[in-house]
């Protein structure tokens, strides 16, 4: 037998068995559409769960380049054209402001979404709690909306970073 075959040969029977575990499933909890304060649109949020784990995906499209805040707010509702009627951030455990801050953070605090020259970007984050426990805080009785903030986050200040006024809403339905 030659030698090259006779070390492939096993080789490739061993490697056979190795398989790639397959990724965890996830499902979609909930989403939102982002729309401006004109109505076009601005983006699409997906709420999903893994395991225990509940991950929030943000894609937004014709917002400004740069980076900006983006925040889960108390109140199911996205009133042009300044979202005043979303609420603050959603903060069911009473703590402060920001990724950074010593005494936070709040639920609804999420990291800043980068927009590129093209006017789109991509962001995600996990949501402390398990999915049931989430879940039950972003649909009370009155709802959670997703805002995009003007500026970006400083992670710090108190109640909502620095981040500007708002430009962009949408109100989480659960699936």
């Amino acid at each position: 037998m030659n030698r090259a075959i006779a070390v492939a040969l096993p080789l490739t029977v061993l490697l056979a068995g190795c398989e790639t575990p397959p990724e965890p499933s996830s499902s979609r909890l909930a989403q939102a559409t982002l729309r401006l304060a004109n109505g076009l649109p601005a983006g699409t949020v997906q709420v999903l769960s893994s395991s225990d784990q509940v991950n929030v995906e943000i894609a937004l499209t014709g917002v400004s380049a740069g980076e900006h805040g983006v925040h889960l707010h108390t109140t199911g509702a996205c009133d042009a054209p300044n979202f005043e009627s979303a609420g603050g951030h959603l903060n069911p455990d009473g703590k402060q402001h920001g990724m950074q801050n010593p005494m936070g953070a709040h639920l609804g605090d999420l990291p800043n979404v980068t927009i590129g020259s093209s006017g789109a970007g991509t962001g995600s984050a996990v949501l402390n709690g398990t999915p049931e426990a989430v879940l039950g805080r972003l649909f009370d009785a009155d709802g959670t909306a997703i805002v995009v903030h003007a500026g970006r986050d400083d992670y710090r200040t108190d109640p909502s970073g620095n981040s500007g006024g708002r430009i962009a809403c949408g109100v989480l339905t659960r699936i």
